[in-house]
Formats: structure tokens, sequence, C-alpha cells
């Protein structure tokens, strides 16, 4: 019989799983080359303010973490 925090467990593995790859993501992102400098990623300076619009990078994250969850989401 299994018990009733199983499934609580496992939800909790599995957030820990994403917050351990996004903050690598975030550790060596600006070490990669390439990454926040895709078309579509759109900086604005004036003066002392810049504002960075990262279109193009979502796009790429968003289309590797879709393929990865539905793979892994398969039964």
């Amino acid at each position: 019989m299994e018990s009733p925090f199983a499934g609580l467990g496992r939800v909790l593995v599995i957030c820990g799983g994403v917050l351990i790859l996004a903050g690598l993501l975030l550790y060596l992102g600006g070490r990669m080359p390439g990454l926040g400098r895709l078309p579509g990623d759109f900086v604005f300076k004036k003066g002392n303010v810049t504002v960075y619009l990262p279109f193009g990078t979502c796009l790429l994250l968003s289309i590797i973490l879709t393929i990865l969850f539905s793979l892994f989401s398969r039964r």
C-alpha cells in the first residue's frame, strides 16, 4: 500500500530537479556563447537605462522544454 504522501514527495522531487536545472542554466547562461544574443532578442539603451527583451531566447527555451516534457511525460 502506497503512503498518502508518496504523490507529494514525487512532486517535490520533480520541482527540486526543475529548480536545479534552472539554477544551472542561470549560472552557466552567461558563459554560453550566443545565448541571450539570438535573433529576436532586443536591447534598448538610453542613458543609464537598459531594457532587455529576450524573445528569441524564450522561444528557444520554450521549444526545448516542450520537447523534454513531452518525452518524459509519456506513460
